[in-house]
């Protein structure tokens, strides 16, 4: 119940899906939470939950492909709770599922907008308070698709490539300050985001599309958001104190092949 108690926790994307995991596994471990999203009602629906639950916890409107909003966010985290110890970058959009001659460049931009500049931002204002913290840990949500490719929604894969070699080289960047920076490249996992893009697949029977889906897995089905946020939760603690640079592959065997 302790595994990162004392440590102020921000995560993005925070309200639905695997955010929304990870914060509720985060906090019931101890950690004091900080959630990061647009999506208003939702965020703050899960906030008084867990407050109701005695879980430390408070909500931040913000959009994470805008440096002001990143930036005002990590400040008031930081003189809310007095330090920055863990920064879950979840926050990911999928975009246009289209082949790429036909993507237009807004839709190009918008997935590398939040998927990849929002990596940046948060890392970028996180990092400082956590330095003066001792050193604390990044953990960025990329994907399967950032390790291998399939034949669709080429900026996702794009983006999640790019922030497997963010995860990476911020590892080597700040060793020295004692900021452990991880990727987590999940398999497909029964999300608000995943059912939508069956829906735009042409899928009409989401539970036969989520079987279908599932065969791709060599376990046989597709995971749950708390099949993700216990990894979180594991790259978060000191349990991992000797891991960094490392991708943290939780697929059900999909990139076993």
């Amino acid at each position: 119940m302790n595994r990162v108690k004392g440590k102020t926790c921000i995560v993005t994307g925070a309200a639905l899906g695997i955010g929304r995991a990870c914060a509720q596994r985060l906090g019931e471990e101890g950690a004091q939470l900080a959630l990061f999203d647009v999506l208003d009602e939702a965020g703050r629906r899960l906030t008084e939950e867990l407050q109701a639950r005695g879980i430390s916890a408070r909500y931040w409107h913000v959009d994470v492909a805008s440096e002001r909003s990143v930036r005002a966010a990590i400040e008031g985290v930081a003189n809310h709770y007095g330090a920055v110890h863990v920064l879950v970058n979840n926050a990911g959009v999928a975009g246009a599922n289209k082949p790429t001659h036909e993507l237009s460049e807004e839709e190009w931009d918008r997935v590398q907008a939040v998927n990849v500049k929002g990596v940046f931002f948060c890392t970028k204002h996180a990092v400082p308070h956590m330095q003066r913290a001792g050193g604390g840990s990044i953990v960025n949500l990329s994907s399967i698709y950032g390790l291998v490719g399939a034949p669709d929604v080429p900026p996702y894969h794009a983006s999640k490539g790019a922030v497997t070699l963010m995860s990476k080289t911020d590892a080597l960047l700040y060793a020295p300050d004692r900021i452990r920076v991880n990727s987590v490249h999940p398999g497909y996992i029964w999300t608000p985001m995943v059912a939508n893009h069956l829906r735009d697949s042409g899928a009409t029977d989401l539970e036969a599309a989520r079987e279908e889906l599932g065969k791709l897995h060599p376990l046989g089905h597709v995971g749950e958001p708390d099949d993700i946020a216990w990894g979180v939760v594991f790259l978060a603690s000191d349990e991992s104190r000797f891991v960094t640079g490392a991708e943290l592959v939780i697929d059900g065997g999909y990139t076993a092949r």
